[in-house]
């Protein structure tokens, strides 16, 4: 069959378009408000991503089969503040609409934080469904892990998947096993290590549901306000910046705010830094991947960024249950139908 056409909207770096490349597509447009990550995808795709997404004309945009976005998570991540649709970002989902709705596209990717979910006792999200449905896209939905697609890394994102004609069957996802951190750490590099009196270890740490290994904190003064007595301890370990997790295990979720790249490990009974070649690694990026000449950027940028192979599984099986073969249309996932308040289909 020809190459499925796909557009990259809010791209980053460019996380998603190599995932679909991978997966077989061929990427026609991109857009990233974004000058600094502007600058790192043209870099590495040769192009300059257009800018803002609110002055695209979609007459503009070539014809595509894929629209591709993972519109900002700022407004529902619990990292953020939670407004949703009244922050000015979570209205930007109504900009992916209005291309949608010219240019007519057989299929509709989506990505953002779980919280979403969630967010304003769920009508965020039976917006956004009831919005596509009423564009004529049968909607299927559901949390993945990229621990569960190959990663080292505990990180899970909501994937919304549309099609004009058929469903989509997350179930039938190719899963591979998760790695731990040391399969992906760099042999030799300038590493960062911590002095012995910085930080304190657990005698005996457990591994955790997730696979992370919660090894210890570093002996570092911590914001004060706010901790109720007797709980400094606790409070030390549950700010991600002083925790320390053992090599054996999975990697938290690699933050979109950490700006000084403070993720601490212990392997081969020392105490260090990931360095930022390793923080790429952990979302699949190849170590040919061409980095921004700033570091404050490159921890954000790939904070931001998306794990690579979940989404490469992801498109190929676009292309095989929505374009090739002839999948039962079975609806496993939760249906919006069921939530429980009523919806409101325009922004407060």
């Amino acid at each position: 069959m020809r190459k499925l056409k796909f557009i990259d909207l809010f791209a980053g770096i460019g996380g998603m378009r190599i995932a679909l490349e991978q997966a077989g597509m061929k990427c026609v447009f991109s857009s990233d408000i974004n000058k600094d990550c502007q600058d790192v995808y043209v870099a590495n795709f040769g192009e300059r991503p257009f800018g803002d997404i609110k002055d695209i004309n979609p007459q503009n945009i070539p014809d595509f089969d894929v629209l591709c976005a993972g519109f900002p998570c700022q407004p529902f991540s619990i990292s953020g503040h939670k407004k949703g649709f009244e922050d000015a970002r979570g209205t930007l989902f109504f900009e992916i609409l209005r291309i949608l709705e010219v240019k007519k596209p057989t299929t509709v990717l989506l990505e953002n934080v779980k919280h979403l979910i969630h967010h304003n006792r769920g009508e965020t999200l039976r917006i956004i469904m009831q919005s596509l449905k009423d564009l004529g896209y049968k909607i299927s939905y559901k949390i993945l892990n990229a621990k569960n697609f190959g990663s080292a890394q505990n990180r899970e994102r909501l994937i919304i998947v549309g099609h004009k004609d058929r469903r989509f069957n997350f179930h039938v996802l190719r899963r591979i096993p998760n790695r731990i951190i040391e399969d992906i750490l760099e042999n030799t590099s300038d590493f960062e290590y911590l002095k012995s009196e910085e930080y304190t270890l657990i005698q005996y740490p457990k591994r955790q549901a997730s696979g992370l290994i919660f090894a210890g904190y570093r002996n570092k003064k911590i914001r004060q306000n706010g901790i109720r007595p007797d709980t400094l301890h606790l409070s030390r370990v549950h700010k991600q910046p002083n925790r320390i997790y053992a090599a054996q295990g999975t990697h938290p979720t690699l933050p979109s705010q950490e700006s000084s790249g403070r993720f601490w490990i212990l392997h081969n009974n020392k105490v260090r830094k990931l360095t930022i070649r390793e923080c790429y690694r952990l979302q699949g990026f190849p170590d040919s991947f061409k980095l921004s000449k700033s570091q404050t950027q490159q921890y954000l940028q790939i904070g931001n960024s998306i794990y690579i192979p979940m989404f490469k599984e992801i498109g190929q099986a676009v292309i095989d249950q929505l374009y090739v073969k002839n999948y039962k249309e079975e609806i496993y996932e939760q249906s919006y139908t069921n939530l429980r308040f009523p919806l409101q289909l325009s922004p407060k």
